[in-house]
């Protein structure tokens, strides 16, 4: 490979951008089967929620605009963002990896740094990497999956959560809604 970066520093390179991992999604068939397993393991508690429309706008599939739905399934451990979804509507990428692969992690996620929006978008384009899927949620979170599998073995995603986003109310706090929320 003759386009090896640079190294600039312990934990970076001179083509660096993607920043912190801020989130690992595990895609499954049964979501509450894998939460108890989550909560077994101390990683809780969840905020459950059916993800599509009218709640997710702008969806892609492929290149292609699209309508799916899941059930997703949000919990900190300590910064980290965990994620479960079970695909429920419409064809994605999580149906893709469930028929390829079986259950297990499917994505992570980064928070590039700050970088804007679209530049982010154009980073991944730019190193080769297409879009796959996407969508807007609440109409304040854009979300991109892009096909890094090849390249790494699993899926990379980015989002952009506005700082004075606070998470909706979920359907269901699972095993139990958190003292004071």
């Amino acid at each position: 490979m003759s386009d090896i970066p640079e190294v600039t520093g312990e934990m970076t390179l001179s083509n660096s951008f993607l920043g912190d991992t801020v989130q690992v999604c595990v895609v499954t068939r049964d979501y509450r089967r894998t939460m108890e397993g989550m909560v077994r393991l101390g990683i809780g508690p969840w905020r459950v929620y059916t993800f599509g429309k009218p709640h997710v706008t702008d969806m892609t599939y492929r290149g292609r605009p699209a309508e799916f739905s899941m059930k997703l399934c949000l919990a900190f451990s300590g910064t980290m963002l965990w994620e479960i979804i079970e695909p429920r509507e419409g064809r994605t990428i999580y149906h893709d990896f469930l028929d390829a692969h079986g259950e297990g992690v499917h994505h992570v996620a980064f928070g590039c740094n700050g970088m804007p929006w679209r530049a982010r978008i154009e980073e991944f384009e730019r190193r080769g990497f297409e879009k796959i899927q996407s969508g807007i949620w609440a109409g304040r979170v854009p979300w991109a999956y892009f096909a890094t599998e090849d390249a790494t073995s699993t899926t990379f995603e980015i989002y952009d959560i506005p700082a004075d986003m606070t998470f909706p109310e979920p359907e269901q706090w699972y095993p139990a809604r958190p003292p004071g929320a």
